[in-house]
């Protein structure tokens, strides 16, 4: 027989103080530290307890004592519920200063290295509507709130469309309205939603790998360019037909309506033909009058303005003077080497994934960008001494790999190659410290930027310009 759990206490009138990892806020309670959500320093709250260690515990807020005097209403009506947007409650102001202190920490504890003064995070000019890119899921399970299963109302209908829960992989938050994309967003979904209940189309079943309507891709470009991509869960080309002849009929400013059939029960489509409907195979972007070219697959910063502020401090920390040979380490799609093309002699880059190496090319061809070289294949493969003896030793190297950071080996090339300068951007701090503390052995740290890309989230940009010793 299982032993019952036991109960765990309310902590009563217990302020939080601080942010902590996930976005979470933090609370100390003798030598306790409590984790809790959707707080904010300076709240008086009652919180229940809902796991409990030897140090730490996570809980979450039962009754709101006195709220902060920083708290604000937030905007979205689905707030608190999504597991997105988890600062909303935040004013803006509040939320760059914590990003700052949170590359802060990460750098201090973890780098353990000299350090400058970090600069002020350089805020986002939009902080609604500035995502270029959403992904939503269908779903016939769609989430009852406790209010609603309270209720005794009956729901017939349980399709969705919007984000799962956290913690409740079969489960999907139907979305009324998002607000982290432009509305023609909000409204190519709940069109599309509504279209296939009143047709009888079938939504996604997780469990059973069942239902024709998956998942929906959606860019928005500040070029005014708009490319969605659907992802079917059957091979039932009559009916896969009629929903996107629906989606063309009502939204002729579609640029390019993809589709794939995913018949797997992972929602991944990299590994998926994607099928063109309608318009064009790929949109662009502008930046700096360069057009950039995205594919269905392809990565691009899904904040387009605060991308060109994010190169623009890369570029300036690299001090190009047009004589420099660069090497831009985990280029995606070429967006940073080629944006700094023409203020270096040459610039090579090198990215894991295929697609993303010919979207460089076919980028600096369209930009008549003829200084650039561009490789695929793993980092720690491709880079390595040998690639140095036979490309040139680098004057600048631009890193920007994924949030797990740098291979070790990787690190290692970079060390024996010895750049003069080296420019660090990371969408994780906590693994950019512990690179830095790898480079150290011959590098300083002379200058840290954090960007905010994500208002709202506890989310940070981060980069760091480091000068051979």
């Amino acid at each position: 027989m299982a032993r019952k759990r036991k109960e765990l206490p309310v902590l009563e009138n217990i302020e939080i103080t601080s942010v902590a990892a996930e976005g979470n806020s933090l609370a100390r309670v003798n030598d306790l530290v409590v984790f809790i959500p959707y707080g904010a320093p300076g709240d008086i709250a009652d919180v229940k307890l809902d796991r409990k260690k030897h140090s730490y515990a996570e809980g979450h807020i039962v009754r709101l004592v006195k709220p902060s005097p920083d708290r604000v209403e937030p905007v979205c009506e689905h707030f608190g519920i999504c597991g997105g947007c988890r600062w909303q409650h935040l004013p803006y102001k509040k939320q760059l200063e914590w990003k700052r202190k949170q590359v802060s920490d990460a750098l201090t504890r973890i780098a353990k290295v000299e350090l400058p003064e970090i600069r002020p995070t350089l805020g986002s000019e939009e902080i609604y509507s500035y995502r270029n890119k959403m992904e939503y899921t269908f779903s016939n399970k769609k989430w009852l709130t406790y209010e609603q299963l309270n209720s005794g109302e009956v729901f017939d209908c349980r399709d969705a469309a919007g984000f799962h829960i956290p913690g409740a992989f079969d489960k999907v938050l139907d979305i009324h309205k998002c607000h982290l994309q432009d509305d023609l967003g909000n409204r190519i979904r709940n069109f599309t939603k509504e279209f296939a209940i009143q047709n009888g189309i079938s939504f996604y079943d997780i469990r059973n790998n069942v239902g024709l309507l998956r998942t929906m891709m959606i860019r928005t470009l500040t070029t005014g360019e708009t490319m969605v991509v659907v992802s079917f869960g059957e091979d039932n080309k009559e009916e896969i037909k009629k929903v996107l002849d629906a989606i063309r009929e009502n939204f002729p400013e579609i640029t390019s309506l993809m589709y794939v059939i995913n018949l797997k029960v992972n929602d991944s489509i990299a590994d998926q033909d994607i099928l063109l409907h309608s318009g064009k195979e790929y949109i662009e972007e502008n930046m700096e009058g360069l057009r950039f070219r995205i594919g269905p697959k392809s990565f691009y910063q899904t904040n387009s303005r605060q991308a060109y502020k994010l190169y623009s401090v890369a570029r300036d920390m690299a001090g190009l003077t047009g004589n420099e040979l660069v090497y831009d380490l985990y280029t995606g799609t070429g967006t940073i080497a080629n944006f700094v093309a023409r203020n270096a002699r040459k610039v090579i880059g090198i990215e894991y994934v295929e697609d993303a190496i010919a979207d460089a090319k076919l980028n600096s061809e369209a930009n008549g960008i003829n200084n650039t070289l561009f490789y695929a294949g793993d980092m720690k493969d491709v880079l390595t001494d040998d690639f140095i003896e036979k490309h040139g030793r680098p004057d600048v190297m631009i890193v920007d790999p994924p949030r797990a950071g740098m291979h070790e080996n990787v690190v290692n090339v970079i060390l024996n190659a010895q750049p003069e300068v080296i420019v660090y951007v990371s969408c994780n701090p906590a693994t950019q410290a512990r690179d830095l503390a790898l480079l150290d052995a011959k590098y300083k740290v002379i200058d840290v930027q954090p960007v905010d890309m994500f208002p709202h989230t506890h989310h940070v940009e981060n980069v760091v310009k480091l000068k051979l010793k």
